[in-house]
């Protein structure tokens, strides 16, 4: 991001949303609301000062609920640009019109309470979509217990714990301070279950195995169990840390865990964490008590993935991702000329997957930039401007917005770059005006007197 920012040729807007888009690849207005910081970004010099003397906190979005920030606050660590922003919703000034601490103590004076939020509008030629993802909320998988039993964390809360800059200064705790010597990671919580998502959110199983080698290192009598339908360590040397983690000594039960319960029935079970399950390899039911259970939760669309896809025009396939053009063939286009996704918006993937189609998309971008011009399908809609009646039957039909009507005209008019030839527009024409482009009543005749022939 720092890279991104340094570039000359790069304009970044942070703390930004896209409004509105309209036009047509290489023609794009966009619409973006830049919202207030509350903070001149010209004048802070990230000196934290701000941040130190505020007195109301709420729950850090980033460290996932497990630990709070101030009312001013920096997103995360290393941000880009490295300015505070002031949360109103929690702000005293904001809720009750006093405080303004963080005002008195900025040497910068870089605190400004009467900023608003700005429209901005961009020219375009092209768009990458690269929203990312939300983790499934395991909440409604009550017999797993999170949010009801203490020491239940998500793999993301867990991430946050072992960095260095998280809630805990990268310590491996239980709620009371002290260590875990029993741990258990549960896979596939809400992936692969015809209850909530059915696919494979492919990442799981390799940050789950990443778990136990960095647990292992941290507290090195720890025992792991990890708790799996099947492994897929598909990539490039995958395999073989899973191997090394046997070796560490890592328990593999080959099993998906049934239940999370605090009710002991033996003594060595008082006070535990008990994971219930079946052993598939041995066919024999278990009980395992462990001090802590890390539920790998879930890759899913984002919350607003069906708004984003309105704004700009974009499919989404069954399990709620954006729609690529063709799975194989073209990856990280879609039926929109000129927007282009990449990442995990289109689908589960790891790191190395997700540069591959980035890279992709920038080289898409680029080879329009560079050669100055856009290839359109050949087959489109065109219309008889002689035989249109100025009906406007056609415009409310047309899904991809791409036919207006001339007043001056009173005809119907369509747009070569957005037309995807779909045809709706020709099957309801009235007057006969609209047309295939190479699909013509006679052209389909011959092509039939072709095959039967």
């Amino acid at each position: 991001m720092a890279s991104v920012r340094s570039d000359k040729n790069i304009e970044l807007m942070t703390y930004s949303e896209v409004m509105e888009v309209s036009g047509y690849v290489g023609n794009f207005k966009v619409k973006i609301r830049k919202r207030p910081r509350y903070v001149n970004a010209d004048l802070c010099t990230g000196c934290g000062a701000c941040q130190e003397k505020c007195p109301f906190k709420a729950s850090n979005e980033f460290d996932v609920g497990l630990g709070q920030r101030k009312a001013i606050y920096t997103p995360f660590p290393q941000a880009v640009p490295n300015v505070p922003v002031i949360d109103p919703t929690v702000c005293a000034y904001f809720l009750k019109g006093k405080c303004r601490a963080c005002e008195k103590f900025c040497e910068a004076k870089a605190i400004d309470f009467e900023q608003q939020e700005q429209i901005l509008d961009a020219d375009v030629g092209s768009i990458v979509v690269t929203t990312g993802f939300d983790a499934f909320d395991p909440t409604p998988l009550v017999p797993y217990g999170y949010g009801v039993h203490e020491n239940v964390y998500t793999g993301i809360q867990f991430e946050r714990m072992t960095n260095a800059s998280g809630p805990t200064g990268g310590k491996i705790e239980l709620k009371d301070g002290s260590q875990p010597k029993r741990i258990a990671i549960l896979h596939c919580v809400g992936s692969r279950d015809k209850n909530y998502h059915e696919y494979c959110s492919r990442v799981c199983c390799m940050y789950s195995l990443k778990f136990s080698h960095i647990i292992g290192e941290k507290i090195p009598d720890a025992e792991i169990f990890q708790l799996y339908i099947d492994l897929r360590c598909f990539g490039k040397g995958y395999e073989e840390f899973y191997n090394r983690l046997q070796e560490e000594g890592v328990n593999f039960v080959r099993g998906r865990a049934a239940e999370v319960t605090t009710i002991p029935e033996t003594p060595n079970e008082e006070g535990k964490l008990i994971v219930l399950c079946e052993d598939t390899l041995i066919g024999r039911q278990r009980r395992i008590p462990v001090d802590m259970v890390i539920l790998s939760n879930a890759v899913e669309p984002r919350a607003d993935a069906g708004e984003t896809a309105k704004l700009f025009s974009l499919s989404r396939s069954a399990d709620g991702f954006f729609l690529e053009k063709h799975p194989k063939l073209d990856p990280v286009a879609t039926m929109t000329d000129g927007v282009l996704i990449a990442g995990c918006c289109q689908g589960p993937k790891d790191i190395p997957d997700t540069v591959a189609q980035a890279s992709a998309a920038a080289a898409r971008v680029l080879s329009v930039i560079s050669r100055g011009k856009v290839e359109i399908e050949a087959a489109i809609s065109i219309i008889d401007e002689t035989a249109c009646s100025g009906c406007k039957t056609c415009l409310g039909l047309c899904p991809y917005n791409a036919i207006t009507f001339i007043d001056a005209k009173k005809i119907a008019s369509i747009n070569e770059a957005l037309c995807k030839g779909c045809g709706t527009c020709a099957a309801a024409c009235p007057s006969g005006a609209i047309v295939s482009k190479h699909f013509t009543t006679e052209q389909i005749m011959a092509q039939i007197e072709g095959v039967l022939i």
